[in-house]
Order: C-alpha cells, then structure tokens, then sequence
C-alpha cells in the first residue's frame, strides 16, 4: 500500500495533460484547442487539458488495475473500509447501487421515510419491496431527526424476511441517531446495514464529530465527497467493511448506473481530496469547528435567533457542528422569506430554508470573514425584525394538532404500499384532479418542504390527511416536490 501523501491518478493525470500528442480520440475540443472561447475565459485552458478519456495510462473506472485502483485503495484506508469505489455520478448512483447489489425483485428493504428520492429510484430498478419507518419528529423544532433502534427492532420483527436496512445519517441538519444500535439490531438478522453518509465525508477526520458509519458498524456506506470535502461537484464515494454485501455484485450495479464516460476531473478530485484529509483532515476539521462555534455562539446572542442544539434522544443521538441550523420564526419571519433577505440584499446564501429555519455548511473552504459577514448579516435582520409576539403560522399548525400526519405513530405513514414502486412506475397512469384523487394509488413521490419527508410515494394509496397536509403546507410558503404539478390541483396517478 502506498503512503497516503501519494496521489497517484492525480499524478497520472497532471502528466497526461502536459504530454504533447496529436489527440484523435473524444471529447471533441480536443484539450480545449476546439473550446468555446467565453467558456474558456470563465475556466481557463488547463482545465481542458485535463478532461481526457480512459487512455491507456488513466487506467479504467469498471477494471481499475492501475492508478485508479491504486487511489481507491488509499481512500479505502483513509476512510477505514475493505474496498472503495469512485462514483462521478454522484452518491444518488451509489444509493441506487447498494439497493440493487443487496435486494432482487420482491426483496423487502426496511427504509426511513425521509429518504433520499435516489433510494425510491434504486427500488423503482430492483423491484424490492420498501417498509418504511418514520424518523423521530421534533415538533418544537418541526425537523425530523433520525430512525430509532427501537424503530428499527420492530420492524424486523414484524418483517423477518427483510433482506436489508438503509438509513440516513447525518441528516441535512446535522443530526445523527444511535447508529451503532442499529447495526447491532440488523446483524442480529445478519443481514447488511446501509447508510446513506451523503452529507458525513468528514466524520472520520476529526474526535469532536459524531462517529462515523463505518466505525458505529455500517456494512456500506455512501458519501458526497464533494459536499464537505474538497472534491468537485458531483464526485462521491461507496465503501463498503462486510461479507454482508457482495463485492462482485455491487460492482455491476455500479457498471450500470455509472457513465461509461467517466471524467477524470471527478476522479483526480477524488484521489485529491482524499489525500487532503489523510494528511491535513483533523488541522482542518479543528479549524473548521472553531469557526461553526465561533458562529454559534455570536448568533445564539442575537435576540429572535438561536441555534438547533442536540436534544439527546434516540433519534437526536449526536449532532455534527459544523452545521448550523438557525431558527428565525421568532422573527416572525420563516427560513423561505429570511433566505430570500441573506441572498438577494446581504450577500449570504444559505443551504436549505425550511418553515422556522436556515441550515448552513461549514467546510474546511469558509473563512472568518465568512463568519463575520453571516453574523452581521443576521444582526441586520434581527434589527429590522422585532421578535414576533404571536406564534408564526407554522407555529400555530404544529401546535393545533392537524400536523398529527407527522407524528411518529404507526398509523401515520403506509408501512407496505399498495403497489411496490416498481409496480407503480411501469403502470398505465392518468392525471386527475386532487379531490379526484382521493384513494387512488399514487404513481409519483411527493415531498413537502418542510420537513423534507415524503407524504407520497409511488404506490401508496393517496389519503385525505396527505393531501390535508400537503395543501396546508403550501399555504403557508412552503414548496413540494418530485410531482409533475407543484401547486398540487392534480396528481398522477395508477390506472384501475
């Protein structure tokens, strides 16, 4: 194995892009000497130079037998896996993948019900069967946390013919369940435990983040590696540390949903960022943490405002703090209208606005003045906002009950749909009218921001309370997605 400072498919690259040849292969610009000229003055030429095919030397993504599988194994010991995989799909290919190496048509997968919709597609190709669990509902905070192992534990009970587990953590916010637990639960059952890490790359580098997945006992995990490290956009990683899961078969599932034109921008990114964290991960990390609580306690001080704390429950385990997630309701005004004031008028852009909050990421990329610029930011809106005497609208809808179709009950969601989501995307479908709607099964997934958990999904069969809920959600400034109308006046929907 080499020493974690190498970056050898970085190296190969930086040499292929100086070497001089006459290039009668793809891509077409032919290493920027064919480029559109305004593109190159936003990008520069090197980058073009750089943005080769599988040569000979670069070796090959789905037969890695030369640098690539020599960076791959360094990732692997950097993160603490048997085996890694470069996605430049990003990780909605990898979720895809580990439903498709672990379930065949059929299959049950125990899944939470604010998974990512790349896991609705995964069981849309493999034809597994989902048994949603919902997560932890703070109502106080109106976020969902995570799935809890008591959560986990009866619906392996209630489903012992489930051939896998897929959770998220951290979630958007930041927020981490018992994840260790868990996997002592699920390989009770011995069978794997899958874990959507997307927004977790970094847990591994730093003593004062929550555990990292592999390490709590995860058998795959998934990571965007370029949401808090350094890699470019859209360049992921899959690891995997079990017997569990099928290394052959994971990798064809790989070859299916990946490009068979690869970039090598993505993956030199890669191979980049993580000897980044390897040598440099917990000087970062610490610097990075200084900042989140430098942020933290300046905003906690500013009236109208505080900060999404660790509540210490099973689906609010640990907290990652380098996510700020700030409240603004007290305001009287919702994440929505506060993103629009940072964004368009105080040049601050936050990650998600949801209906009392902002969630921010702090990375190893901001900087004091970062820092400084979000504080004085919301000391302005503080100061043209007095802090709200009523309850927010928001505020009044959790409080008065009819936000009942979020609580955690076993009566909230369908536990086993109708129609398995395959089933539903290959029918015949019609769009009706949403009172038309009504106990029809649902051919889409719609998901309401806030909270981000899907009322719909394909398969389901559509019931008043979701619709009640989804159209109070859009009264009060809220968004939905994944449907074909987003004003919801009609659904798509399964032909009888």
């Amino acid at each position: 194995m080499q020493s974690q400072d190498t970056i050898p498919l970085l190296d190969a690259l930086t040499t292929s892009a100086h070497r001089y040849h006459a290039p009668f292969y793809a891509p077409g610009h032919k290493r920027g000497q064919g480029i559109s000229q305004p593109l190159a003055e936003l990008l520069g030429m090197s980058v073009f130079r750089a943005d080769l095919p599988e040569l000979p030397e670069l070796d090959n993504l789905f037969a890695p037998a030369g640098v690539i599988q020599e960076a791959q194994q360094l990732a692997a010991s950097a993160f603490g896996a048997d085996q890694s995989w470069f996605l430049i799909n990003g990780s909605t290919c990898g979720v895809m993948a580990a439903i498709l190496a672990t379930c065949s048509a059929d299959d049950k997968i125990i899944l939470p019900r604010n998974i990512h919709q790349s896991a609705i597609a995964g069981l849309v190709l493999s034809g597994a069967i989902p048994i949603f669990i919902n997560p932890e509902y703070d109502p106080s905070n109106d976020l969902a946390g995570s799935v809890t192992p008591a959560a986990v534990a009866a619906a392996l009970a209630k489903h012992p013919d489930t051939k896998a587990v897929m959770v998220v953590y951290p979630t958007y916010h930041g927020v981490c369940g018992n994840l260790k637990a868990i996997a002592e639960l699920v390989h009770q059952h011995n069978i794997p435990l899958l874990v959507d890490e997307a927004h977790g790359a970094h847990l591994s580098f730093h003593r004062d983040l929550p555990t990292s997945a592999l390490s709590a006992g995860a058998d795959l995990t998934i990571q965007s590696t370029h949401k808090v490290l350094g890699a470019m956009t859209q360049a992921s990683m899959l690891h995997i540390q079990t017997q569990r899961v099928d290394a052959q078969r994971l990798s064809k599932a790989l070859q299916l949903l990946q490009s068979t034109s690869p970039s090598y921008l993505l993956l030199a990114s890669l191979d980049a960022a993580r000897q980044q964290m390897a040598l440099y991960g917990e000087k970062l990390l610490s610097r990075t943490l200084q900042l989140a609580d430098d942020a933290r306690d300046r905003i906690n001080q500013i009236r109208g405002l505080s900060i999404l704390e660790l509540n210490h429950t099973q689906g609010f385990f640990e907290l990652d703090r380098t996510r700020l997630t700030v409240r603004v309701s007290e305001l009287g005004l919702s994440g929505f209208e506060a993103d629009e004031i940072l964004h368009q008028q105080l040049g601050v852009t936050a990650e998600l606005p949801t209906s009392q909050h902002l969630t921010f990421i702090l990375s190893l990329g901001n900087t004091q003045a970062d820092i400084d610029k979000l504080v004085q930011a919301f000391t302005i809106i503080a100061n043209e906002h007095q802090p709200a005497q009523q309850p927010t609208a928001w505020q009044k809808l959790l409080q008065s009950g009819k936000a009942q179709f979020l609580d955690i009950h076993p009566s909230s969601f369908t536990l086993y749909p109708y129609l398995s989501p395959r089933q539903a995307f290959f029918a015949p479908t019609e769009t009706l009218s949403v009172n038309h709607a009504l106990d029809h099964i649902c051919a889409e997934l719609i998901c309401p921001y806030p909270p981000g958990i899907p009322a719909l999904m394909p398969g389901e069969i559509i019931a008043p309370a979701a619709i009640e809920y989804l159209q109070q959600v859009l009264a009060l400034g809220g968004s939905i997605t994944g449907c074909s109308d987003p004003t919801l006046k009609s659904i798509k929907v399964v032909t009888c």
